[in-house]
């Protein structure tokens, strides 16, 4: 063989190279931090199916956001864990609902430095579990359920979130939203579609973490795994109906999905690095069977090599430390 002919592995041969001619690189303002924050708690409490993660006190809540804020993480994905819960979900309308009262405490410490984003959904406060209202059958009633997501939205939009991330997948939740959030005011408040929410697996450790009450699954609502034209038609619908971002969860074994999204969709395109999806990097890296590190960074840029602009995912604020350094595993 001549060495004129083309050698792509010119361009593999040392760290430099491999760098300078990179597609796809992550930086930290793409990335968005899922935080827990559990009402009347003393101290963090570690989740064991989720090494490093904690639910965390007011106090704690703080200090950890203020991290992850110095070192450029582009937001903030808070969620809720009441002292009490009942069937229609009212701490998540109540202004001293623990999620509202953590929103309004970022929102007073960080105020426009970061996005307060605000996981809009039912399922932590409710006894039963499921993201929306039950009917006299047990079933969850979409129209009913709306109506407590409207209300929801304005209480985290007064409670100071930037973003409102309504979660249930129910049928019209968007239009919802966007009516209630401009009926109040709230116009410049950004609503981020959980467009293609499957019922997945890998949502146990979330879990244990939001200290769940569900009994059965969400296959009702939640979008089936074998599905994919499916997404796109919610995709539709949530741009219809005034979406500002869009989002598929979870992400790695939905990559066709993420991309096929990010090829139809006009608005930025999210996705969730889901808590299963770090427990089986943590899991695996414990055994010594992978290197973490690497794996942690492999995942992150093939959700965004696949379309994803922005990545929520519980390694936010290490990634990012080790993008300011200039020490990211590769």
């Amino acid at each position: 063989m001549t060495s004129s002919l083309p050698r792509p592995r010119r361009l593999r041969q040392t760290p430099a190279v491999r760098r300078l001619v990179r597609e796809t690189r992550l930086h930290a303002a793409e990335l968005v931090l899922p935080m827990f924050v559990k009402e009347d708690a003393t101290e963090p409490t570690p989740i064991s199916s989720m090494p490093g993660v904690v639910q965390h006190t007011l106090e704690s809540l703080v200090v950890a956001a203020r991290e992850a804020v110095e070192l450029g993480v582009g937001g903030l994905m808070l969620f809720g864990i009441p002292s009490e819960r009942d069937e229609v979900g009212s701490g998540g309308t109540d202004p001293d609902g623990i999620l509202n009262v953590a929103l309004r405490r970022l929102r007073d410490e960080f105020g426009d430095d970061t996005v307060l984003m605000a996981d809009l959904c039912l399922d932590e406060f409710t006894s039963h579990g499921h993201c929306g209202v039950l009917d006299a059958e047990g079933k969850v009633d979409n129209d009913a359920t709306l109506v407590r997501y409207a209300d929801m939205a304005v209480a985290q939009a007064r409670a100071g979130a930037h973003v409102v991330g309504p979660s249930g997948m129910m049928d019209g939740q968007v239009a919802a939203c966007r009516t209630a959030l401009d009926e109040a005011g709230f116009t410049d408040v950004v609503i981020l579609a959980y467009t293609a929410k499957y019922a997945s697996a890998a949502f146990g450790p979330f879990r244990e973490a939001v200290e769940s009450t569900l009994r059965g699954d969400r296959a009702t609502y939640q979008q089936d795994p074998g599905n994919g034209v499916e997404a796109m038609r919610e995709l539709a619908l949530d741009l219809a109906e005034g979406a500002d971002i869009v989002m598929v969860k979870p992400a790695l074994p939905y990559l066709d999905v993420l991309a096929a999204v990010a090829a139809e969709s006009d608005v930025p395109v999210a996705a969730y690095q889901v808590s299963g999806e770090m427990a089986m990097i943590e899991a695996a890296a414990g055994h010594n069977w992978i290197d973490r590190d690497r794996m942690v960074m492999e995942s992150l840029t093939s959700i965004r090599r696949a379309g994803a602009q922005i990545i929520l995912t519980y390694y936010a604020t290490e990634v990012a430390r080790w993008i300011a350094r200039d020490r990211v595993p590769c």
